[in-house]
Formats: C-alpha cells, structure tokens, sequence
C-alpha cells in the first residue's frame, strides 16, 4: 500500500460531521485514513463509502478482528462490501481464523494487516510474549502486511526481522503515547497519529510538524 507521507490518519471520532470537518482540513496531505469502532458504530459502515466519495481516501478498518472463522469471514466481507481497502485482525486467535480473513480479502482483491503487538502499556502483560510468534505464523501464511507498536522500538525492529524488508508494516502509538515518528519510520514503512492531529488546535499545522519531523 502506497500511502502519502507515510502518514495514517487515525479517525477515532464519534460522528460523520465531525469526521468530514478533520478530513477537508488534512485531504491535500494524506490519502489513507484508519477507522474504528468508534465511528463505525456511530455513523454505521456506510461511513467508509461517504469518506471514499468524498476524498478518495484508502480506508484500512481496525477491527481488530479476532473470532472463529465462520464469523472473521462475515465481519470481513461486510467490511470490504463498504469499501473499505484493508482490514485490521488479530494474530493470536491462531491461522485458521486468520487465514479467514486473509481468503475474504483476497475474493474481494482487497487486503489485510496483521496485528502482531498493541502499542499501549497493557499489551506488554500478555500480547507482547506471543507477538513474535504471530509474526512468524503471518510469514508461513504469506502475509505481507502487518500492525507494530511505535511506543517500543526495540519491539518493532524485532518485528521488522522476522517479516523481512519487503514487508509492509504500519505503526501506531506516534504522538499522544510517546511514539516519535523520524525513529519509527526506521523500523515501519507507516505511522499511524490519531488525537495529535485531530485534537490539534490546528489540526492541518500539526500534521505538517510531523511530516517536517519524519525527514
């Protein structure tokens, strides 16, 4: 995934009008968003296809996706029916529910993204010890693209070997939790930044200091 100054936006607002007033201020420099549940249960999927036709975004949805198969494989087709361009699942529910994932995306010619390890302090007490294991089930299952915390670096290098060069892997945890973004694009091919941008004063003069910042 190709994506504007290596910047995600992280829309975790709670209605469409708000979401329309951040993205016409921030449109001429970012061309990839990040939606969650909070918006998606608030404004309903049909919030994908408004951003698309709106501001032609690539739209990755972090679901976090993480059930039995049977039920990966609906959340992911209702996900992708909307417009969405990439999922976000869970890697410790094991191959079977992602590879259920992986099959939905590639019927629909979309794709998906493997969280390895959460960028908060909590993800250290039980996801932390199993990340290095998911990341090595996504290689063996031809996984290209992944989900690594910007909060631990020393984590997202170890990461970053395990997937190889070629892989593609996103980041959150820049900004409001610490991350620094020139440090984590050593690592990360992507930054994810939510609340330092739309919780900005100016949200379009915060989003050009952290592009300054990433050269």
């Amino acid at each position: 995934m190709d994506i504007k100054n290596n910047i995600i936006l992280a829309l975790d607002v709670m209605n469409g009008v708000e979401a329309m007033e951040i993205c016409e201020k921030l449109t001429p420099l970012l061309d990839t968003i990040k939606i969650g549940y909070p918006l998606a249960l608030a404004e309903g999927l049909e919030i994908v296809e408004t951003l698309k036709e709106n501001f032609g975004y690539k739209i990755i949805c972090d679901f976090k996706v993480a059930d039995i198969p049977a039920t990966n494989e609906k959340i992911c087709s209702e996900t992708f029916k909307s417009g969405a361009d990439a999922i976000i699942c869970h890697g410790f529910v094991g191959p079977d529910s992602v590879g259920a994932c992986k099959e939905t995306a590639e019927d629909f010619g979309r794709e998906i993204f493997l969280l390895t390890e959460m960028s908060h302090p909590g993800a250290k007490k039980f996801l932390q010890a199993e990340a290095d294991a998911i990341a090595e089930m996504g290689v063996e299952m031809g996984i290209t693209n992944y989900v690594a915390p910007a909060t631990r670096i020393n984590r997202l290098k170890e990461i970053r070997e395990i997937v190889g060069k070629d892989s593609y892997i996103i980041s959150p945890g820049v900004g409001k939790q610490g991350g620094d973004i020139k440090e984590t694009l050593q690592y990360a091919n992507s930054v994810i930044i939510g609340r330092s941008i739309y919780e900005s004063e100016n949200p379009k003069e915060a989003l050009e200091e952290f592009i300054e910042k990433s050269k």
